[in-house]
């Protein structure tokens, strides 16, 4: 191992967004990178994806070559999934070799459904194998910390993902070797809308001499369907074959070189997207299917051809100021077909929020066809301003409904049920987010379910999740763009029939143990009940079940018996099929179960117990869980990584606080009995900030945004140049540190007016002889006569003299300096035949880097903060945008309220920074004219600041 140069291991949960691995703070382990830097290594364009099957590595490449520009070829690219009874074990395996004659990264990053458990890693370089096993996590930690300090390198790098985790192993290998990555996970199938969707992320990033997907679908209830939609596209119409029989399928994709390649003299791959499978099963019985199997049972419930439970239903959503624009217009659009669906004996309301709450009607209406057109109506004129008060539009909606169920307004065989729509966190009212889910758990009846959609990234998911889950719904995490109407309509579908309520599951006592929730408060057409338990199978012939529901029209009792020995038969003799499935399912099941339980733990002393049951069962089935970790070592045990489960990046709410009472006055209740007038907000509430920027930034025409640390203000200006201008925006003699960006200019005027932006940006660090030059076509690292070069167009990094470059394809550059310093800069691409805009960049800035006093420039002179008074918040012109009067510098100048966009999270459509706006190119704020910041060359300090 000795010709191992670095080896990083990274487990990504994210909630991602799609996966960016956006810096905006120095990760831990970055100076143990800089330790291995051997004269600058670079990384070429990664992989993204691997795969399975345990194999030496001497397969020789023969036939059409695969290897890209940079020599890496993946000589095999394979997943295969297996799946028994909805119980899904699925092997990833990708073979890589380094064919050049230096040292490069090589990466394995693998998408996870989120939720599945990871329950083994291998790793195999030029035949020597590094095996895994689960620890628990801080005795894992401990002994990964011990290789850590002979300088091995480990890390863990937080991302925000949709319903996807990241796995990801990188490592920086000589030429000539050759590496086996190959991971395991199982989940389990969960049915939507009436089928089961299997879904396998396929972006292996290159051309693979060998790529195969191998689906295998075992179900002794029997096959109904089987289906795969064409979700690669076009491309691979016709390629993948099935065959399926009655209880089994099998679903294969072998695409050769040629059909992956995105045309026929392309090197790059058209395999960028999700292989899906879709099937359901036969059912002949309303009272499920018992299968019995290794001392373990499963009870699947999914009854169909039942007439559906009236609902009771308020719509809670989100307008405030962040909804501008396309989520509120998808929301619109969804809402209406929304209501459309309501059925005649549905009843419904809207409440819609900002600062303010506003209800369509303070009562539940029935959904008669004027009703509905009515409040589709209210939702068209919404128009979204302002900031966010979620505590308070819940607890409206809860209080319409308890006061409808008090006057006997409701039908007794009724579900019950709120939908909140939201895009961001609390800005108004109640912010504490433990306060509103107590002030929600509290007030909430107990026949109420709570379901939260969390449209784009800036919404607090987890928040949301715990919301719904603590009140027998669930959440789902909705893209903030032109699909959020078709998903919203998706989510919807789900839960807008409910069949059966209090459904109750009972089996003989003494003959099973260990059983999973066996309660459960509704049913909804399309998806499923499943119970799981141990059954002891040795005194046990037949197993009997009796379930009992409510119905539209009747009290339902259900029965069914199964043979304990009914599946042995078909299952030992399917080669394919999972012998411990059952087990696997109901630890699966029971993880999970204890997992929620303990996030609502009243006590301190409960929360240890649910911990030390979560730990002990994740051990016994070796799955990293939050509370286990993956040690990944080689034979002799001296090279050691770490992938554990980490936190979610916000801290959002600390689960298990319910129980813990306050002596402080509650405000956060309002008192519904007696409303009283809501207080109105300052002018500049109207728009409310929808995001707390902690940066400062240039970007777009350029629009600077200046963080004041201390005042938790941002204050905005523009400059207007010319195109060629080149900008100082930081310059500091004392630490040796430049940073310019030149104007470019629009194709053409609009409105008199020649809009500028950054074209390129230039980094000087006098003390190391670096230069860094970002634009709009490439990145250049310059150390005297030596250069090399990034493009856009690849993601990969460079690392000299203690300094980072690091490039995100097509997206961003971040630049890293002795751990101590980081400049992010942002890619803008347009249509390159649009008539009046160009391709331009922006940069960022964190205000924690190091400089010194004698720092100045556009940004620069703004780490030394200065004193900042803004007041007498007035109506100007526009009552759109308030007026205040901001004194500093010895100025008093007129400012606007406004917002502005940073696009370091959505990259396409910014996210909306509230801003104090200084008029004439900042004239007053800045010191001095802008012109006094004009330097002569890209690397040039700023004279006599």
């Amino acid at each position: 191992m000795k010709q191992l140069i670095c080896i990083l291991l990274l487990f990504l949960v994210s909630e991602t967004r799609s996966f960016d691995l956006i810096i905006d703070e120095i990760p831990d382990d970055l100076e143990n990178l800089f330790d291995l830097e051997v004269d600058g290594f670079l990384s070429k364009p990664m992989m993204r994806n691997g795969r399975y099957q345990r194999s030496t590595l001497n397969d020789e490449d023969s036939g059409e070559s695969v290897a890209g520009d940079d020599k890496i070829s993946i000589y095999s690219y394979k997943v295969q999934s297996t799946i028994t009874s909805r119980v899904v074990d699925t092997m990833i395996q990708s073979k890589v070799e380094n064919k050049a004659k230096h040292a490069q990264n090589l990466v394995f990053d693998v998408q996870i459904p989120k939720g599945a458990f990871i329950h083994n890693f291998t790793m195999n370089i030029n035949g020597i194998t590094f095996t895994s096993s689960i620890r628990e996590k801080s005795a894992a930690r401990q002994q990964y910390a011990q290789a850590r300090a002979k300088g091995k390198v480990a890390g863990i790098v937080r991302s925000r993902a949709l319903d996807m985790e990241n796995f990801k192993a990188e490592l920086n290998v000589p030429g000539g070797m050759k590496v086996q990555f190959e991971i395991h996970y199982q989940e389990m199938m969960r049915r939507k809308l009436g089928s089961y969707e299997f879904i396998i992320p396929l972006q292996p990033g290159r051309l693979a001499k060998h790529l195969e997907v191998d689906v295998r679908i075992i179900e002794p209830q029997g096959l109904r369907y089987v289906h795969v939609p064409n979700s690669l596209g076009d491309h691979f119409a016709g390629i993948t074959t099935i065959s399926k029989g009655e209880k089994k399928a099998h679903v294969s994709f072998k695409p050769t070189v040629a059909q992956q390649r995105k045309c026929p003299t392309c090197s790059a791959t058209a395999v960028d997207g999700n292989f899906v499978v879709t099937y359901d099963v036969q059912r002949e019985t309303k009272a499920g299917e018992l299968e019995i199997f290794n001392g373990y049972f499963i009870h699947y419930f999914a009854p169909d051809n039942l007439d559906p439970l009236p609902k009771n239903i308020l719509f809670v959503i989100d307008v405030s100021g962040s909804m501008w624009g396309l989520k509120m217009k998808q929301t619109v659009e969804a809402m209406k077909t929304i209501l459309g669906d309501l059925r005649p004996d549905d009843h419904f309301s809207v409440v819609d929020f900002n600062h303010n709450v506003r209800t369509w009607r303070d009562d539940l209406v029935a959904a008669t066809a004027s009703q509905k057109e009515d409040a589709k109506k209210y939702i068209q004129e919404i128009h979204p301003n302002g900031g966010t008060n979620i505590n308070e539009a819940l607890l409206r909606a809860i209080f319409i409904l308890k006061e409808a169920s008090n006057l006997g307004m409701l039908d007794p065989n009724s579900v019950s049920m709120i939908i909140l729509v939201s895009d961001g966190d609390p800005t108004v009212g109640e912010l504490k987010l433990t306060k509103i889910q107590k002030n929600v758990k509290q007030n909430i009846p107990e026949d109420v379910s709570l379901f939260s959609l969390g449209i784009g990234f800036d919404v607090d998911y987890d928040f949301l999740d715990r919301l719904a889950h603590e009140n027998h719904g669930m959440a789902q995490r909705i893209f903030g763009n032109q699909e959020t109407s078709s998903q919203m309509k998706k989510f919807y579908n789900q839960v807008s029939t409910p069949l059966l309520k209090k459904v109750e599951f009972n089996y003989p006592q003494g003959s099973v143990s260990d059983v999973t929730q066996n309660s459960f408060d509704n049913y909804f057409g399309g998806s499923e009940i499943v119970v799981a338990g141990k059954v002891d199978a040795d005194n046990v012939q037949h197993l009997q079940s009796i379930i009992t529901a409510t119905s539209s029209n009747a009290e339902l009792v259900l029965e069914t018996l199964a043979d304990a020995e009914g599946l042995d038969d078909f299952l030992k003799k399917e080669p394919h099929a999972d012998p411990k499935f059952t087990e696997k399912l109901w630890a699966y099941l029971t993880i999970n179960q204890l997992l929620a339980e303990r996030n609502l733990a009243p006590t301190a002393a409960l929360k240890r117990n649910l911990t030390r049951s979560i730990l002990q069962m994740s051990l016994d089935h070796h799955i990293v869980t939050p509370f286990t970790a993956m040690l990944i070592e080689n034979p002799e045990r001296n090279e050691r990584m770490l992938a554990d489960s980490p936190q979610d990046q916000k801290r959002g709410c600390c689960p298990g606080t319910l129980g813990v009472a306050s002596n402080d006055p509650d405000n956060s209740i309002p008192p519904w009995a007696k409303p009283t007038p809501v207080t109105k907000p300052p002018l500049s509430a109207l728009k409310a900030p929808t995001v707390s920027t902690r940066i400062t930034s240039v970007d777009n025409d350029p629009h600077f945004i200046i963080h004041l640390l201390k005042s938790q203000e941002n204050i905005c200006f523009n400059i207007d140049s010319e195109p060629g201008k080149i900008l100082n925006l930081v310059s500091d003699p004392d630490s040796g540190i430049v940073v310019n960006g030149q104007l470019t200019g629009a194709k053409k005027h609009e409105n008199k007016k020649l809009s500028t932006y950054f074209g390129k940006i230039g980094f000087y660090f006098k003390n190391k002889g670096l230069k860094v030059e970002v634009s709009t076509e490439m990145i250049t690292l310059k150390d005297g006569s030596y250069s090399t070069a990034l493009s856009w167009s690849d993601t990969g990094s460079i690392i000299r003299k203690r300094l980072l470059v690091s490039v995100k394809k097509d997206r961003s550059v971040t630049i890293t300096v002795d751990t101590e310093m980081s400049f992010m800069v942002l890619l803008h691409r347009v249509w390159k035949n649009h008539p009046v805009n160009v391709d331009f960049l922006g940069i960022y800035i964190p205000p924690t880097n190091r400089f010194s006093p004698s720092a100045h420039g556009l940004i620069g002179q703004f780490m030394s903060e200065p004193e900042v008074h803004i007041y007498n918040e007035r109506p100007s012109q526009d009552p759109e945008k308030p007026e205040a009067t901001m004194a500093v510098k010895g100025h008093k100048l007129t400012v606007t309220s406004g917002l502005q966009k940073d696009y370091r999270t959505d990259h396409v459509f910014g996210t909306n920074v509230h801003c104090w706006f200084v008029h004439n190119s900042g004239k007053g704020f800045i010191d001095g004219h802008y012109k006094d910041y004009l330097v002569p060359h890209l690397y040039s300090f700023l004279k006599n600041p």
